[in-house]
């Protein structure tokens, strides 16, 4: 059976989404709308030409008032109040929120109220959510008659699978983590005025600039045994995308970094296959630009200190890694058998 899914919000996220769904030809989703609050020819625009991941691989025309990519329709909505969308007459089973404007479920709601079936979040959402999901974690959770999920953040995604591991093979006591981020489109190219945080109002091209983190609740929402043991930082920095995770963990019995390497690299090969990686090439960020896994541990910089503090770096795609996040976690959401049983085959 084959999903019919809309993106709400086509920004960074938004276009990474249809352009990663459309090099895993496998999945059973197919995008018939996106709304966005721009005009077509823009949108088609966007789509076509992308400074971070290239050009866009097949045909993009705008044509009718419709986006076409590669033959197929997308209907294109352009509409600030979710009610106002008629995604009933489109039959959604599943919105994917992609505007960052909201992580509420009242306002999720109205998208249910619209005629979508379900929708998912691209960051972390209110606790009242129906589930938190990072896929390769928690994702069997996952409930049919769930309606609102969060696929978490793209830091979440980075960091937990490796607390899971080091956990059920060290234990883990406590930690402190620093994000280094790229820039984000929420940063002036040049000073400029920012809703509240005045960190955020300086060039994102000419500084290193500090930002809240609400990492330390998505590892408590995660990994409930670990609420409250970890502080986290979190800094953005002069490029357009690849980000890194430092970690400094406190573990529980003593090892050294071989042995931390060495259990990454056998859960990369198994239960997080695809998901997390393992390198000892002498990489730097922009070698993992378009990596579509979670994260990828840098084994020449892991440190042990004392035997249980350990020093780590984990490489992530902040756009793409995420982008494909949300896609497993939605085939994996639809493809659950509902009371009636599996899902029909076409």
């Amino acid at each position: 059976m084959t999903y019919r899914v809309a993106i709400n919000g086509y920004g960074r996220i938004g276009q990474s989404v249809l352009r990663a769904l459309v090099e895993r030809p496998d999945l059973p989703l197919e995008i018939v709308a996106i709304n966005e609050l721009s005009n077509l020819e823009t949108i088609a625009y966007l789509t076509r030409y992308d400074t971070t991941h290239g050009r866009f691989p097949g045909h993009v025309e705008a044509r009718d008032g419709l986006l076409w990519i590669n033959g197929r329709a997308i209907a294109i909505r352009s509409e600030a109040e979710p009610t106002a969308l008629d995604w009933e007459a489109l039959g959604i089973d599943l919105v994917l929120e992609c505007s960052g404007s909201f992580k509420d479920r009242a306002t999720a709601e109205r998208h249910l109220a619209a005629g979508a079936a379900r929708l998912l979040f691209s960051q972390p959402a209110e606790a009242d959510v129906d589930a938190t999901v990072v896929y390769g974690v928690n994702h069997q959770v996952l409930d049919p008659a769930m309606q609102i999920v969060s696929a978490a953040s793209c830091t979440t995604n980075c960091l937990v699978p490796i607390l899971d591991v080091l956990e059920s093979r060290f234990g883990v006591s406590h930690g402190v983590t620093t994000t280094i981020h790229s820039a984000m489109n929420d940063q002036p190219v040049i000073d400029a005025y920012h809703r509240s945080d005045l960190r955020l109002t300086r060039s994102a091209m000419q500084s290193i600039v500090p930002v809240d983190s609400g990492l330390a609740r998505g590892i408590g929402r995660l990994l409930p045994h670990l609420a409250e043991r970890f502080e986290c930082l979190h800094v953005r920095v002069p490029t357009i995308n690849v980000s890194a995770m430092d970690m400094a963990i406190s573990l529980e019995r003593d090892t050294d970094a071989g042995e931390v390497n060495a259990c990454l690299a056998a859960a990369s090969r198994d239960r997080f296959l695809g998901l997390l990686g393992v390198t000892s090439e002498p990489m730097a960020s922009v070698d993992f630009n378009h990596d579509p896994r979670s994260g990828i541990v840098d084994a020449t910089q892991t440190r042990v200190a004392g035997g249980r503090l350990l020093k780590a770096l984990c490489w992530f795609d902040n756009e793409w890694g995420f982008a494909n996040r949300m896609l497993d976690v939605a085939r994996h959401w639809l493809e659950l058998p509902t009371a009636n049983g599996p899902p029909p085959a076409d």
